[in-house]
């Protein structure tokens, strides 16, 4: 890299030049890519992240020292010593503090005098151009001291960017005078206004990225518990002692040897991150997507371990990291509430060292939050380790950090013999199923680290991510919001939403039962046996430690094996059919498990993420359950099917087909989903067409039924909606109206607008890999083979099988239709043109080939700019249903 003084002269070769701004961008443009090179080399060597945001901060340094030489003393220098000739620059914010990462802002103060002369803003336009034309994204400010000191009284923003203000060139005099200045005001001035701002801005700025913490796209900038929070914690201590080298003073008084190591490893290798995203994206990318993930572990050394493959590993540590800064940030919070340096938020807190007793031997409310008598308690009695969350529970307390770093400290005290006490197994139980805040409690459990000690099946799931779009959180998680939504059903809170989950789990005989199956159902991902087999066998094991009998833990394992079966049936099946219910039923066995795996399936879905469950998903179950029932108590099975409705309700549509070729007609729907019903006369391949007019124009199918009279008059009954979810057509009538006019022309045998070209997959998307499925059934229904296909979704994908389907000669019956993230599972009831089940081995093969051909279509394009690493989907998630049935020629990597 060329040299300060080298470049200093080959830029005052340039004064004379006929362009010289471009000259003395292009000259410092290879200065400074060779000073981010030297710093990126360093990082694939494995540097630490801090040193390699110092090496990338010291590259802006030379670049912006170099063009301020030569902008102040070659092109525009001052013979004067007067106020014109004064002039500073100094680095804030981030930059200020010396670290910056690829992409990063440039943060800059222009520290000028109250008389400021032309010649002076010539200097800062030429600088900020040059800056421009680098590409450089630069956050400035022009201010005289007196105008900075003001500012920084009143906004708390530029108060926060002058704490870690540097001189970087110019009059070091005036930078280092106003420095003193205005850290003396902050020594002099209350700090609680600040910390109470900085407080407030990390609430807010967690709202915006998302509230909770193991979100699997995480913002590793502004997320919860990321950088931003380890540098507010920066900023804080900065604010308490100012003339403090990075805060540090303050730093050592807020944590412990053993908290100042965690904070310094959790800084490093966040850093560590940004730097290899940014590199990753080419630009300022703070939100760890899907499709920078692989790249990302790959190039920070990640590989895979038995069934985890890199990217989950990776996306594991960084969640644990995350949970660490919480701590630290958790900690520091309620020190510097408890010294009196943060507004108190609640009214108890305003009470001077308020103590409380709670009744209970070595415990004690603190300032409105639950802490310990002294650091000894757990040691004395092990079993309040449990005890100490029973009444955080039963009070309403959150933790003291006293208490909470007591906990992490004393998990070496969770020994086989207290996991095996009936009182810790009481106590615990009391929390998950009796409690009146589980999720809460059980989080701050998860936190300090005791729930997965105490219950290492548990263990082993903290953190843990599934690289797929379809769950928005890892698995730990994901577990205990439904264990919430559990809780939130018992107390009525979501009586709209589930009105039968509602109404029966007052009828739930064991409810214990009920909360340690939701909390052990994922407890196998990952496992050799696949995830339902190990999740009953750990789920068995945990029980027997925790002390039920072995019925009820049978009960657990069952629940935990079968938990996936009543979303299975009722969303890849078709329930108005007495063959599924007859399956469904011989799998439950009893109203009892019924009710159980209702109520769980519901919890389990809703808490994977935001809007994954939705009405049309909800009316499917309960349509199940209610046939189910029924059989049960030996009555009729009486199945909703659209299509033994009073004839009266499509009478007039298929006269008006018989009349004019084809007929469509929207109907009303109970099933949050537009119904829309076509007759016409069938054809080979008229399902394929109508399925892709529905696709080009937005409809996404949830559900179709079809049937054809003896006259060969067809009539099929659809449900719709559209992308967000909603009822195809509720927003805009106008797009119903047009799809129904669609249909009648296509119906016809009118010509099919060509659709346009598919737009390429979402960078997010095309990460996946996703490996098809094509299962065939012949046991699951009486009268239809059923063909279930697992693969990567795309546009028109449901019109592309249904073509290859009637290429092959066959007909359709009904069609079933579910997404999970980037995974589609579509599933056929189809029979052959003589209305039988289809059989032969050739022609089973047959069809698999090309319906695997349909899926293999090859991967979209890398987005256009950089090359895309593709990892393995997880699958975990996948269908059981049908694989004893008929195992698939190409079986899904476990």
């Amino acid at each position: 890299m060329t040299q300060p003084a080298a470049l200093h002269d080959r830029l005052a070769a340039l004064k004379d030049a006929s362009d010289v701004r471009a000259e003395v961008a292009a000259a410092l443009s290879e200065h400074w890519s060779a000073g981010r090179e030297k710093a990126a080399s360093k990082l694939a060597s494995g540097l630490g992240g801090v040193e390699v945001a110092r090496l990338f901060s010291g590259a802006a340094d030379e670049m912006l020292q170099a063009l301020w030489r030569f902008t102040t003393q070659v092109l525009h220098p001052s013979d004067s010593v007067d106020e014109d000739g004064k002039l500073a620059l100094l680095a804030t914010g981030g930059y200020g503090r010396g670290v910056l990462a690829p992409y990063s802002d440039l943060d800059l103060l222009f520290l000028r005098p109250a008389r400021a002369g032309e010649r002076i803003e010539r200097v800062t336009g030429f600088m900020l151009y040059v800056l421009w034309d680098l590409g450089a994204k630069v956050g400035v400010a022009s201010r005289t001291m007196n105008e900075a000191l003001t500012l920084a009284r009143d906004d708390m923003t530029i108060q926060t960017s002058l704490l870690e203000a540097r001189y970087l060139a110019g009059d070091e005099v005036m930078a280092d005078a106003f420095l003193k200045v205005f850290r003396r005001e902050m020594t002099k001035t209350d700090p609680r206004a600040f910390i109470a701002a900085k407080l407030k801005e990390r609430d807010q700025r967690h709202s915006r990225a998302g509230a909770v913490r193991y979100r699997v796209e995480p913002n590793i900038k502004d997320g919860k518990g990321g950088l931003r929070d380890l540098n507010a914690l920066f900023w804080i201590a900065r604010r308490l002692t100012p003339d403090s080298l990075l805060g540090a003073e303050a730093l050592e008084g807020l944590l412990t040897g053993r908290e100042r190591r965690t904070f310094e490893e959790a800084f490093d290798f966040l850093w560590r991150v940004r730097h290899h995203l940014h590199r990753t994206a080419g630009r300022a990318e703070e939100k760890l997507t899907f499709d920078l993930q692989p790249e990302v572990a790959r190039r920070m050394g990640w590989q895979g371990r038995g069934d985890e493959p890199a990217v989950e590993r990776f996306m594991r540590r960084y969640f644990l990291v995350a949970r660490d800064v919480g701590g630290l940030t958790r900690a520091i919070s309620a020190k510097l509430e408890e010294r009196g340096q943060k507004r108190a938020l609640s009214l108890t807190r305003l009470i001077p060292r308020r103590r409380r007793q709670l009744g209970e031997p070595g415990f004690v409310e603190d300032h409105g939050r639950l802490s310990i008598t002294g650091p000894d308690v757990f040691e004395a009695e092990p079993l309040r380790l449990l005890t100490l969350f029973q009444l955080a529970d039963r009070h309403d307390l959150d933790l003291h950090p006293d208490a909470f770093s007591a906990v992490t400290r004393s998990l070496n005290l969770v020994t086989p013999k207290l996991r095996r006490a009936p009182a810790a197994s009481a106590a615990f139980l009391d929390i998950l199923a009796d409690g009146d805040r589980p999720y809460r409690v059980l989080t701050l459990m998860n936190e300090t680290g005791l729930l997965g000690r105490f219950l290492p099946e548990w263990g082993r799931i903290v953190g843990q991510t599934q690289f797929n779009m379809y769950h928005a959180y890892t698995v730990d998680e994901h577990t205990l919001q439904a264990i919430g939504v559990i809780n939130d059903i018992a107390r009525g809170k979501l009586k709209d939403d589930h009105p039968m989950s509602s109404n029966i789990i007052g009828l739930i005989r064991d409810p214990q039962v009920l909360m340690l199956a939701m909390l052990l159902h994922d407890v196998g991902k990952g496992g050799d046996r696949g995830q339902l087999e190990d999740g009953a066998i750990a789920a068995r094991r945990a029980c027997e430690r925790l002390g039920l009998d072995p019925r009820r833990a049978e009960l657990v394992a069952w629940l935990v094996r079968q938990h996936l079966t009543l979303s299975d049936y009722a969303q890849k099946r078709d329930v108005s059919d007495p063959a599924t219910v007859r399956a469904f039923a011989e799998i439950v066995g009893d109203l009892e498990r019924l009710r159980m795996l209702l109520v769980l399936t519901v919890a389990d879905i809703r808490a994977v993420g935001p809007g994954v469950w939705n009405g049309w998903k909800g009316q499917l179950m309960r349509d199940l359950y209610r046939h189910t029932e029924r059989q049960f108590r030996g009555d009729a099975a009486e199945m909703d099917d659209p299509l033994s409705r009073p004839m009266a309700a499509y009478d007039a549509l298929v006269e008006r087909a018989r009349r004019d070729g084809a007929a469509a007609m929207a109907g009303p729907s109970d099933n949050q989903a537009a119904e829309v019903a076509i007759a016409a006369t069938d054809r080979p391949g008229l399902f394929a067409l109508i399925a892709g007019v529905m696709a080009d124009l937005g409809a996404d199918i949830v559900g179709a039924r079809v049937t054809t009279a003896a006259d060969g008059m067809a009539l099929d009954i659809f449900q719709l909606q559209d992308g967000a979810g909603e009822p195809y057509g509720l927003a805009e009538p106008r797009r119903l109206r047009r799809l129904l006019a669609a249909l009648e022309r296509v119906g016809r045998g009118g010509a099919v607008t060509p659709a346009d070209p598919a737009a390429p997959a979402s960078p997010r998307r095309a990460a996946f890999d996703v490996r098809p499925v094509v299962m065939i059934d012949n046991a699951a229904s009486e009268t239809a083979t059923v063909i279930e296909v697992s693969g990567a979704n795309r546009p028109r994908l449901l019109a592309q099988l249904s073509r290859a389907l009637a290429d092959l000669g066959l007909s359709i019956r009904s069609a079933h239709v579910v997404t999970f993230g980037e995974r589609a599972a579509d599933s056929f009831y189809v029979t052959t043109d003589k209305g039988q089940k289809i059989t032969g081995d050739k022609r089973l093969a047959a069809i698999r080939s090309a319906l695997e051909a349909v899926m293999d279509q090859a991967p979209p394009p890398s987005p256009r700019g950089r090359p895309l690493i593709r990892a393995r989907a997880s699958a975990r998630d996948v269908s059981e249903l049908g694989r004893k049935a008929a195992v698939p020629r190409r079986a899904e990597a476990r």
